[in-house]
């Protein structure tokens, strides 16, 4: 290629706290529209907010699993701008002073490992939704649901340092593998936990400085990133090939037509108007209290990955499919648990078993086969009970019914 990618991603990710950030209300999930909401969430003259401590603990917990350095002094800021779904007319962010800084994550792509720097984590607070009238057979409106308004968020910033949408995508399922690891958050995409914006740009093979970026707002799978990545960069690259300037804007990826489009340009772009938050005194966080956090850490996916192939004996590859989440990784080991033989069951997991979910559109957690029926199953197999090959035609079986 005559140019280089470069890609940084932004990833909010919400928190698992079963109250808001700053206000007791519940952040469950499918609730009637408006129902959880108070004054405080909802911005009324003469509210205070009151910091959620779980909701920093979590935040404190994400950055020690991403190797950021985690900030004793800590301030809230003001991010101001007007939206129907912020009702206070600003959002509660950080800005100078974040919880976490200086971090990294190593991914693996064909086979090459890279480290991707993490500039920063911190901690804000969730908008509410809209919701268009196409949605309720009221075309021509839209509905304002704010139970997700004050729902606790951090954002994760990473540093420049992908050079691929394959890149990318890996990168973020190294992350959101962290995320459910640490229990921090729940990274559901469908429901809103996890979203994600990409900067992209190009320039000449050689160079050091970077091109003018375009930034993808709101892309809520890991297939539309990659996807909306590649089109950016083919759009882009024709644009230099032209001759021409690509100008510096947001976009949103339309996913019906694979293509991107544009949303505003820098000289729409907000001025926010930034300011320390007047309600909320600075967060002084003692080096015990992050100690105490650091030791409830679990066995990370990077870990519990080498464990693999050392304890079990499976070849690196099959070792980062069955670590990819949590979920799934318990399900091998349960499955080993009761019969040991890894690398029969890893080829069952890994080929059969997910080939099934993937068609079902199913996650791991929902899988109608339990470990124990597959391995009941492959002990058949070991018996010569039944051949291999008839074992394929009663797993189908047993998954459907």
């Amino acid at each position: 290629m005559k140019y280089e990618i470069v890609i940084g991603l932004e990833v909010h990710a919400q928190l698992k706290t079963q109250t808001k950030i700053f206000c007791s209300c519940s952040t469950e999930f499918g609730r009637p529209a408006n129902e959880n909401t108070c004054p405080i969430c909802l911005g009324m003259p003469g509210v205070l907010p009151v910091l959620n401590k779980q909701a920093v603990d979590f935040a404190i917990k994400a950055c020690l699993a991403t190797c950021c350095q985690v900030n004793s002094h800590n301030q809230f800021d003001r991010k101001n701008y007007f939206y129907p779904d912020l009702p206070k007319g600003y959002q509660i962010t950080q800005l100078d002073l974040p919880i976490g800084e200086h971090g990294h994550i190593n991914i693996e792509v064909d086979g090459k490992k890279k480290c991707v720097g993490v500039t920063r984590i911190h901690m804000e607070e969730d908008a509410g939704k809209l919701i268009h009238g196409e949605n309720m057979d009221s075309p021509g409106k839209s509905y304002v649901d704010l139970n997700r308004t004050g729902t606790p968020l951090i954002e994760i910033v990473s540093e420049p340092d992908l050079r691929s949408p394959e890149e990318a995508r890996e990168y973020l399922t190294q992350l959101k593998a962290i995320l459910e690891y640490t229990e921090v958050s729940d990274c559901n995409m469908e429901e809103g936990s996890l979203r994600c914006d990409a900067n992209i740009s190009l320039r000449p093979v050689g160079q050091k400085e970077f091109g003018t970026r375009t930034e993808l707002k709101n892309l809520n799978s890991f297939r539309f990133v990659q996807k909306a990545i590649e089109y950016e960069v083919e759009r882009q690259t024709q644009i230099l090939e032209q001759g021409d300037k690509v100008i510096q804007e947001t976009r949103l990826y339309d996913s019906d037509k694979g293509v991107t489009r544009s949303m505003r340009s820098k000289e729409e772009a907000h001025d926010y108007r930034y300011f320390p938050e007047p309600d909320l005194v600075r967060l002084m966080i003692a080096p015990e209290e992050i100690e105490k956090i650091r030791k409830t850490i679990p066995e990370l996916p990077e870990q519990k990955r080498q464990r693999f192939v050392t304890e079990h004996e499976i070849p690196e590859y099959d070792a980062g499919v069955l670590t990819s989440s949590l979920a799934l990784a318990n399900y091998y080991e349960e499955c080993i648990a009761l019969l040991a033989q890894p690398k029969i069951i890893s080829n069952w997991v890994m080929g059969d078993l997910l080939r099934e979910l993937k068609n079902d559109d199913r996650e791991i957690e929902n899988c109608p086969l339990t470990p124990e029926a597959l391995t009941d199953l492959l002990k058949l197999i070991e018996k010569g009970t039944i051949s291999g090959k008839m074992a394929k035609t009663v797993f189908e079986e047993m998954y459907q019914s």
